[in-house]
């Protein structure tokens, strides 16, 4: 499955920004999904993921409270609302898929086997 990032921009700390995962190919309602980011010199780190039917939600402790992973399997889009973004959210944002038959949700970027392009957000003070 091919995925496309959009959304990322240039904020100021505490406001807010969406993006969005599309896709194409097969429904993504058989996918797992989940939201990464790398800042420069990091490793990429988990920041959300939701079920196939999204039902299940997790969130990384950093972004839980600010952060909200969403879907419309209908539309083949997954969100990530991103609210009272802060400098050290600034990262490239990547989404990334994994077919599977349960309703689990995946943490471990080790896990997935379809990745987006990325997407840049850069927040200011």
């Amino acid at each position: 499955v091919q995925l496309q990032a959009s959304g990322g921009g240039s904020v100021q700390a505490g406001e807010s920004l969406r993006l969005s995962c599309a896709t194409s190919g097969r429904p993504f309602s058989d996918y797992a999904v989940g939201w990464f980011r790398q800042a420069p010199g990091k490793e990429r780190e988990f920041v959300a993921t939701i079920s196939r039917a999204g039902r299940v939600t997790n969130y990384a402790n950093s972004v839980k409270g600010r952060f909200t992973i969403s879907r419309d399997n209908a539309k083949n889009t997954v969100y990530l609302q991103m609210n009272s973004l802060r400098p050290e959210d600034t990262a490239v944002y990547y989404c990334a898929a994994k077919w599977t038959v349960t309703g689990a949700t995946l943490t471990s970027r080790h896990l997935y086997d379809n990745w987006g392009q990325g997407t840049l957000v850069t927040v200011s003070s």
